[in-house]
């Protein structure tokens, strides 16, 4: 069994929502994407788990965006400390080997939304402090640091199309929070951010940085904004970044039929691994983030791609390499 390290997935936002509604809920067993149980049966070695804020939700309620995401980060304290005979925080690369030598997964925590800094570097180094190792700078909306790709409502319809950000990137806030995430070590992660963020971010950083997408694919096999161009995907790679690659039907597919297939995922394997090298690519499979029917229906269905990988040619160690090497390298070289 091929150990997995996952970038991305939104089950503690998805656990505290359901809380919210008097729905019972917990990361050990959950009728989820993604629960401890299922992760241990499929061999998994570290969940990247994301303190997602959707700001119009919090807008709406009149909530503070920073206190919110402390409420996610101490629901994740909570389940962790519940759950410790089968995973354990990790804040370093020698972290998750510790824990997995020791039996145990690990889970890192990110944030999914840089508006919960609302432009003060201090909520920053609040994070970092209490754990996160990894953040967007964006969601699907503007905020005080950058801007994301737009959503152009089409007239008639009331549909809203994607359209690819390539003129306003960063803010002033955006590239004082990027320096210092490059300065304490936390992973930058360029998912949902626009085209001209993201290109910014990779001329910004200094050329051995490595930076991430944590959940998105290939445009040019799916051109949906969300996903990245080739001129992206090879500056993630001179970076010594990785892209995860993002399960969300939307993303993998113009089909538009709302299924998320692996044949569909290897197709966008083999394209980046042809445009970026193998050691570019890595998993974010977005799980309780995306609602489509899936092929591969949580976490303990990971090894069905690991097969389909094999029987498409791909070696045992690249496999490795797309389900935890490389990612594992890239903490290695930012985290410790």
């Amino acid at each position: 069994m091929i150990p997995v390290i996952d970038m991305h997935c939104d089950t503690i936002s998805a656990i505290y929502k359901r809380r919210w509604r008097n729905v019972e809920a917990c990361l050990r067993d959950n009728t989820l994407h993604l629960d401890l149980k299922r992760m241990k049966e499929a061999g998994y070695m570290g969940q990247c788990f994301a303190l997602f804020t959707y700001m119009p939700s919090i807008q709406e309620e009149g909530e503070d965006p920073f206190e919110y995401a402390k409420t996610l980060s101490e629901t994740l304290d909570a389940e962790l400390a519940a759950n410790a005979d089968l995973i354990r925080p990790a804040y370093s690369a020698d972290d998750i080997r510790q824990n997995f030598r020791g039996g145990f997964q690990s889970a890192i925590r990110t944030i999914e939304e840089g508006a919960v800094y609302e432009g003060d570097p201090e909520k920053i180094r609040w994070f970092y402090d209490h754990g996160v190792r990894m953040s967007t700078l964006t969601w699907n909306f503007e905020n005080e640091l950058a801007y994301p790709n737009r959503y152009i409502q089409s007239p008639g319809t009331g549909l809203f199309q994607a359209i690819p950000e390539t003129e306003r990137g960063l803010k002033a806030a955006g590239r004082d929070a990027v320096q210092l995430m490059e300065e304490l070590g936390m992973l930058i992660d360029v998912s949902h951010l626009g085209d001209a963020g993201i290109l910014e971010i990779l001329d910004l950083v200094d050329a051995h940085t490595p930076v991430i997408a944590s959940h998105s694919n290939a445009r040019t096999v799916t051109p949906h904004p969300r996903n990245l161009t080739d001129a992206m995907l090879r500056s993630i790679a001179e970076h010594g970044g990785v892209t995860g690659i993002n399960f969300c039907a939307d993303f993998l597919t113009e089909d538009k039929k709302g299924r998320s297939r692996i044949s569909d995922m290897i197709t966008h394997i083999h394209y980046i691994r042809n445009i970026a090298g193998i050691d570019a690519i890595g998993l974010g499979s977005d799980f309780d983030g995306i609602g489509d029917e899936l092929e591969l229906n949580g976490a303990g269905d990971m090894q069905k791609l690991a097969d389909a990988l094999s029987a498409a040619g791909f070696t045992t160690g690249e496999i490795e390499k797309i389900f935890w090497k490389n990612v594992m390298r890239v903490f290695e070289e930012v985290l410790g």
